[in-house]
C-alpha cells in the first residue's frame, strides 16, 4: 500500500459528556477513495471533524501526511467540504468570493495573484458554476450551493479531499455533476474521504468502505451493498450536542 495521508489510531472523542468515538482506527492511503458510512449518530461527522481539528480528541493519535495533526500546518494540501446544512446560511458574498476564500491558504500575504484567480475559475468550471460567478450565494439552490462549497475546496488544488455528506439534499443533476467532478479529481491522483448516507452515483469510485456503529468500526473493506444498506437507516447531519450549527463559511480550515 502507498503511504497514508490520514491515519487515526485508537481515537476517542466526546461531545458534551457523551462518548461519540470509542477508539476507532481509520487509514486513507494516497490515491485511495474511502467512504465513511453509518447510521444516524454513529460518529461519522465527528470523525472527520476530529481529523481537521474542529473536535478535540480525548485519546489516540491522528496524523495527516505523516505529521501529527496538532503539528500539521500545510492546510493547502487539504480540501474540506462541510455539511451544507451547517455552512449554508446568510453569507453576504458572491459565488466567486466564496470560492476565492478557499485559495487563501496558498496566497502570499492574503493577496490573490493571477494564478490564484485562474485556480478559482478552474474550480468553478469543474462544478459547472462559471455562469453564476457574480451571483450572491443566497440566490442559489441547495444543489448549486453544494457545488460552490466543493469548488471552494478544489480552489486550493488539494491532495486530500474530505467531504461530509456532499450528496445530501442535492438534486439529481447536481449529484451527477459532483460525481463527475470527483471522478476527475481522483483521476488526477487526489485522495478522498467521504462521509456518505448511501453510495449512490459515487459507488464506482469507492475503493474501501469503513462502517461505524456507536462510535466503533463495524466494517473496513470492500463496500458490499448488504453492509451499506444494513448500516444506513439514517444519517447524522447535525448532532444534537454539536456546537457547529449554522457555522458560517470560513476562509480556512482552522482559525
Amino acid at each position: 500500500m502507498s503511504e497514508p495521508v490520514i491515519s487515526m489510531r485508537g481515537v476517542r472523542a466526546e461531545l458534551g459528556s457523551r462518548p461519540v468515538l470509542r477508539g476507532i482506527d481509520l487509514t486513507v492511503h494516497r490515491g485511495e477513495v474511502v467512504a465513511l458510512l453509518g447510521a444516524n449518530g454513529s460518529g461519522k461527522s465527528t470523525a472527520v471533524r476530529s481529523i481537521i481539528g474542529q473536535v478535540p480528541v480525548a485519546a489516540g493519535e491522528i496524523e495527516l501526511f505523516g505529521t501529527e495533526r496538532r503539528r500539521f500546518r500545510d492546510w493547502a494540501r487539504v480540501g474540506y467540504v462541510p455539511q451544507r446544512t451547517t455552512a449554508a446560511g446568510g453569507v453576504p458574498a458572491t459565488v466567486t468570493e466564496v470560492v476565492s476564500s478557499g485559495r487563501l491558504a496558498r496566497a502570499r500575504f492574503g493577496m490573490l495573484r493571477r494564478a490564484d484567480h485562474e485556480a478559482v475559475r478552474r474550480a468553478l468550471d469543474l462544478v459547472g458554476m462559471a455562469d453564476r460567478a457574480k451571483d450572491a450565494v443566497g440566490a442559489l439552490s441547495g444543489g448549486q450551493h453544494q457545488r460552490v462549497l466543493i469548488a471552494r475546496a478544489l480552489a486550493s488544488e488539494p491532495e486530500l479531499l474530505i467531504m461530509d455528506e456532499p450528496m445530501a439534499g442535492v438534486d439529481l443533476a447536481s449529484q451527477e455533476v459532483l460525481a463527475e467532478t470527483l471522478r476527475e479529481q481522483v483521476g488526477q491522483g487526489a485522495s478522498v474521504l467521504l462521509v456518505l448516507h448511501e453510495l449512490g452515483p459515487l459507488e464506482p469510485l469507492i475503493d474501501r468502505a469503513v462502517v461505524l456503529r456507536d462510535g466503533c468500526v463495524l466494517h473496513d473493506g470492500p463496500p458490499p451493498k448488504a453492509v451499506g444498506q444494513h448500516a444506513l437507516p439514517g444519517h447524522d447531519h447535525v448532532h444534537p450536542h454539536a456546537a457547529h450549527e449554522a457555522e458560517p463559511l470560513r476562509t480556512g480550515l482552522l482559525s
